[in-house]
Parts: C-alpha cells; sequence; structure tokens
C-alpha cells in the first residue's frame, strides 16, 4: 500500500557537475522499481532545465515544475524555500500517488545546502572535472549532504585525477555518511545509478512509508 506522502529529495551542486544528467539517468530506475515520481527545477531565470527533461519522454511533463529563483540559487532552497514548497504541495496535490519528488537546485557553490523544512533527505554532486581538491575544500554541501555523488568518474584520466583516490578521500572526510562515485552519461557502462536508488530506497522511501504508514 502507498504511503499518502510523497518524500522530498534534493539534489544539489556546482553548475555543471551534472545535476540534470543525474535525473535523467535515474528516472528510468525508478519506475521500473514502481516508483511513482516528479521533479522540480531550479534555475534563476530560465526554465532551462525544466524544459530538458519535459523533452526527454523519460517522465509525463506535466510532473516537471520549474521554480525560476532570480537570486542566488541556494535562496530558494534554504534561506526561503517558499517557492519550492509550493511547487511540491502543488505536485502533490495533483498527482495524489506520488512517492518521490525530486528538487534540482540550481547550480551553486560548494557552500550549498538545503533546508529540511524543504526536503526529508539531500545528495550534492561535484564531478571529477572540477578537480581532486573539492573534499578537501570541507565545503558546507560537500560535508552535510546525507549522499555525496562524485560524478563523471570516467573523465578523471582526462583531467589527471586519481578516481579512486578522490573517493577515498571523500569517504575518509565524510566518516559514516555514503559517497557514491558516478558516470551517469556518455558511457556504455553506467556506474552507481543502482548504488544511488538502493540507498535512496533504503533510506528515504521505505521509511516514510513505514513512518506515515
Amino acid at each position: 500500500m502507498k504511503s499518502q506522502y510523497a518524500a522530498r529529495i534534493g539534489i544539489g551542486g556546482p553548475v555543471g557537475s551534472g545535476k540534470t544528467a543525474l535525473i535523467e539517468a535515474l528516472i528510468p530506475l525508478f519506475l521500473e522499481r514502481g516508483t511513482d515520481l516528479a521533479v522540480i527545477t531550479n534555475d534563476l531565470v530560465t526554465k532551462e532545465d525544466a524544459r530538458r527533461l519535459q523533452a526527454s519522454g523519460l517522465i509525463d511533463p506535466e510532473r516537471v515544475v520549474a521554480v525560476e529563483a532570480g537570486a542566488c540559487p541556494h535562496t530558494v532552497i534554504r534561506e526561503d524555500p517558499t517557492l519550492n514548497i509550493a511547487a511540491a504541495d502543488d505536485l502533490a496535490a495533483t498527482f495524489s500517488d506520488l512517492d518521490l519528488i525530486l528538487i534540482e537546485s540550481g547550480g551553486d557553490n560548494l557552500a550549498s545546502t538545503f533546508s529540511l523544512d524543504l526536503v526529508d533527505w539531500w545528495m550534492f554532486v561535484i564531478d571529477v572535472a572540477q578537480g581532486d581538491d573539492i573534499p578537501r575544500k570541507r565545503g558546507p554541501g560537500t560535508l552535510q549532504c546525507d549522499l555525496l555523488v562524485i560524478n563523471k568518474l570516467d573523465l578523471a584520466p582526462h583531467v589527471l585525477v586519481d578516481a579512486e583516490a578522490i573517493l577515498a578521500e571523500a569517504s575518509t572526510i565524510r566518516g559514516e555518511r555514503p559517497t557514491i562515485g558516478c558516470v551517469c552519461k556518455g558511457s556504455a557502462v553506467p556506474t552507481g545509478l543502482d548504488d544511488i536508488v538502493d540507498l535512496i530506497c533504503d533510506q528515504v522511501l521505505f521509511t516514510e512509508a513505514e513512518t506515515v504508514g
């Protein structure tokens, strides 16, 4: 029996880290597992990411909603998340069987975090092309998120980054909080996607269903 509550998961990270591509890769995996979902995207003054997902053919376009932040991207996911809360509430009211709402932040810096008034759980996405020193910078985004995703592992040799080393360092810095390496686009063999879905199902979807039920 489905929960009447749609769990809300934040997806943050710098511009170009692959947040939208990750969502595109995760949608089919969630649908295969029978998860009823919707997506909210955040951009500064456009609806570009929402239009990309709406045109993807992966999800009913009506299940993708755009929020235009009009300010620093972290403002509408942390300081004043009312626009995103309203968008999530509208989706939940329109699609009563929703299990999950993914809320993608506009690209921001390593200090970006999500308000727990908005999300139940959140992940932060970085990529190897941004440099192997990101975990060492100990930004709040990389430290406080429930899951750190290190994306584009396939690019590591081309940008002189040791993929295993950056994963190990991130895991050490984050302690018990999980870190997953990922390749979600441009590779014949995607990496880490099932691990991400497994973790969300274990930590968020099943927990919410048990709590509400």
